[in-house]
């Protein structure tokens, strides 16, 4: 289930995503819908490139928020049974209270290559390869954010050290290329050699 807005003429409209999201080291499986699934990943987990394995999750696209709330629907009555708690590391305001199942990753796969060839959706899987294109559209807005990034670490480093040795900038940007990184794009081609020099450097600043 997402936080979406009540539905109405307007916001009920447009590209919705349904997606199931299995966690890397237990057999437990997240179903949602988001009209961004990337920023609903990093709500679910500031790491969650490495919490929960894209090479298995995928993407469920639908036209409507309503037919997106159907699917969800669909899989929550249909597994009810092997509902789990959320993982305790998930943030509990965004985790969902019935949206969590144990042992259901195969079946859950299944069920959407049956909607798939059943209603016509169109199925993104693995989720890694939609995640890629998805940020290769975003690029360009990377490649600012990262310098503008940089810059704010550069002034609070030689200006405010403290605030600097506990800055929740630096931990923005490191996850935001990590998460470039861990998608097997090129970061060389993603943002500015300052910035690349700055994540591959234990002490960039010092070293200046």
């Amino acid at each position: 289930m997402e936080d979406e807005a009540p539905p109405t003429r307007h916001v009920s409209r447009g590209r919705t995503f349904v997606y199931l999201l299995p966690c890397r080291h237990e057999d437990i499986l997240k179903v949602g819908y988001s009209r961004d699934p990337l920023e609903r990943f990093r709500t679910l987990h500031r790491r969650f490139f490495e919490f929960f394995d894209l090479d298995r999750g995928l993407l469920i696209d639908t036209e409507r928020l309503r037919e997106a709330r159907q699917v969800e629907r669909l899989f929550i009555t249909t597994f009810a049974a092997q509902r789990a708690p959320a993982p305790l590391v998930v943030r509990q305001a965004a985790a969902g209270h019935t949206e969590w199942f144990r042992g259901i990753a195969p079946e859950a796969e299944a069920l959407a290559h049956r909607l798939r060839d059943e209603q016509g959706y169109t199925l993104h899987a693995p989720l890694g390869t939609w995640l890629r294109t998805r940020l290769d559209e975003r690029a360009e807005a990377l490649f600012g954010w990262s310098a503008r990034m940089l810059d704010a670490l550069e002034y609070a480093y030689f200006n405010a050290p403290a605030m600097a040795a506990s800055s929740r900038g630096a931990a923005a940007l490191r996850d935001a290329l990590d998460t470039c990184a861990a998608l097997g794009m090129d970061l060389s081609a993603l943002v500015p050699a300052q910035v690349l020099d700055w994540y591959r450097s234990a002490d960039y600043f010092g070293s200046r």
